[in-house]
């Protein structure tokens, strides 16, 4: 008979089997059994300030690595305070393994001191979640969560462990493989499909590649490049596609969309036929769909089948791995030249002008498209969400690094625990997390948990003393009449960050600007505040 273990045990277990060298958490008296077997283990735990930042760490991680990241939360608050990083990570499509510490067994549904059902709260938007009643089931749940997670498209997925669970005493072994019956995602396209998509650019006369997230998420970034090659295709992205193809790439045009750029949207308008590319169209990418439909023959290739023909119509829907779908149109390809349409697309492309800023204020823009020029071409930049994601996702010109964001459900306070998570998961490359000071306000803390395991990333925070974007629409679409954006009261970043132990410069003119960019070059994190002018828009 095999030695017995406690469910506790075998939970790190089934995560050092998975690899995982790395959690992200916040501890409590639910799941304080697990946390005592992850101090027997060889997995670095990291203490993030709040759990939904654990999340969102675990979610820079995972896309960084292309691999399920774990977080970690305990009963009650901490499990709830996880459901804004679960929501963000499935917006995005993002593998997290979410493990949350439960009340006993006997004591769920009695309103016990901190209790929550957290597996119906997160229902609406999670791949899957367990609650985990008998113990015996550990190693089944924990396989299947991971392929769950990371297997056709990627998700968040939630056990749940009581804490009488977790300290069963068990006969413990990991499967080989998970069996789930009713999950059968489809990888390989079908083969007329593929003929049809070939003979359709083959046709086409100003045919666009459109991509987005989805080829991360299949680690076909190369085959897609080679796609594009191949066809001689100009290319755009949406917001979660940026950092496929590097910005000065002879065939890449910009992001498309309500932010994007003018040449990029032009494209989309006078293109002929519109080859999506794990992208699920959102409305923040093409805002009138029946405009493009009316006048474009659509091509959509996604590993969902619920998201080809949603929000647009596809003349050719084409389900499968983006990897798999584009090496087998790749295999039977013929090489073309689309070299007269591509310069139509160069004579209306304009070189981004930046109006000079107030005295003792910096062009954000401007400032975005320099900062580009200083850093190593690996960088990966992590964008948070407001005036400040747009204006990195428009002018920051990406090389060889990742550009990261919350794109679907457009967290706030995402960027700081983002870049932690892309650091340690890649400690070789730079990281920059670009922030609003409404944005960098949600998350500061973890400056903390930057400086205690060693995360050397290097924080921007746009100060124009507003909730910008927000402003931003008042200004616009309310007359003018400002409320509940005013951040008056915000401290003294610079201040701030020294009281964390943290190098930081205040940038307001030129000279400024070349000494911010001479510490971000230093070793160790920093923090740079950019100050804005109040009024600065998107455009």
């Amino acid at each position: 008979m095999a030695d017995k273990i406690k469910v506790s045990e075998a939970m790190v277990e089934c995560l050092r089997a998975e690899g995982i060298k790395v959690v992200f958490g916040y501890p409590g008296a639910a799941i304080c059994p697990f946390y005592d077997e992850l101090y027997k283990s060889d997995i670095k735990s990291v203490l993030v300030r709040h759990e939904a930042n654990g999340g969102h760490a675990a979610n820079g991680y995972a896309r960084i690595t292309g691999k399920p990241a774990v977080c970690i939360a305990t009963s009650g608050p901490g499990a709830t305070n996880l459901l804004t990083a679960i929501a963000t990570a499935y917006a995005d499509s993002v593998p997290v393994v979410c493990i949350t510490g439960q009340v006993n067994s006997e004591q769920i549904g009695s309103d016990a001191f901190q209790e929550a059902d957290i597996t119906g709260s997160a229902a609406p938007f999670i791949k899957h979640t367990y609650l985990v009643k008998d113990g015996l089931q550990i190693g089944r749940i924990f396989k299947e969560a991971f392929y769950l997670a990371g297997s056709g498209r990627p998700g968040p997925v939630l056990i749940d462990v009581p804490m009488d669970v977790q300290n069963q005493m068990i006969e413990f072994s990991y499967p080989r493989s998970a069996e789930i019956r009713s999950y059968k995602p489809t990888s390989k396209g079908n083969a007329l499909q593929v003929k049809r998509v070939i003979k359709e650019i083959k046709d086409a006369k100003k045919p666009l590649l459109c991509v987005g997230g989805g080829v991360f998420l299949s680690n076909a970034q190369k085959e897609v490049r080679e796609l594009a090659k191949r066809f001689d295709l100009p290319v755009v992205t949406t917001m979660m596609g940026i950092s496929v193809f590097e910005s000065d790439d002879e065939r890449f045009f910009g992001m498309l969309g309500m932010h994007g750029s003018k040449t990029a949207n032009r494209a989309v308008s006078e293109c002929d036929v519109l080859l999506l590319v794990g992208a699920r169209v959102g409305d923040r990418a093409i805002s009138n769909p029946s405009f493009v439909e009316k006048n474009t023959r659509i091509i959509h290739i996604d590993i969902d089948p619920a998201e080809i023909g949603k929000n647009i119509k596809a003349d050719i829907p084409l389900v499968g791995d983006v990897k798999t779908v584009v090496l087998q149109i790749l295999k039977d390809a013929p090489e073309m030249s689309h070299a007269d349409w591509i310069g139509e697309i160069k004579e209306f492309d304009i070189a981004p002008e930046f109006k000079k800023p107030k005295k003792g204020r910096v062009n954000p823009k401007e400032f975005i498209c320099h900062l580009s020029d200083v850093m190593g071409e690996n960088t990966h930049v992590v964008a948070d969400v407001g005036q400040n994601q747009i204006w990195t996702a428009t002018h920051y010109k990406i090389k060889k690094g990742r550009f990261l964001t919350s794109g679907g459900m457009g967290t706030m306070g995402y960027a700081v625990p983002a870049a932690i998570g892309a650091k340690l998961a890649d400690k070789k490359s730079e990281v920059l997390a670009v922030c609003g000071d409404g944005g960098f306000q949600m998350s500061f803390m973890e400056l903390a948990t930057a400086v205690q395991h060693g995360a050397d990333i290097k924080v921007i925070v746009m100060k124009n003393n507003y909730l910008g974007m927000v402003r931003e629409v008042q200004d616009k679409a309310y007359g003018g009449r400002l409320i509940a954006v005013s951040l008056e009261g915000s401290p003294d970043f610079i201040k701030l960050a020294e009281a964390y132990g943290i190098k930081g410069v205040r940038v307001s003119d030129e000279k400024s600007m070349h000494k911010a960019f001479e510490l971000i070059k230093q070793s160790g994190p920093c923090v740079i505040e950019c100050a804005v002018d109040d009024f600065e828009s998107t455009l």
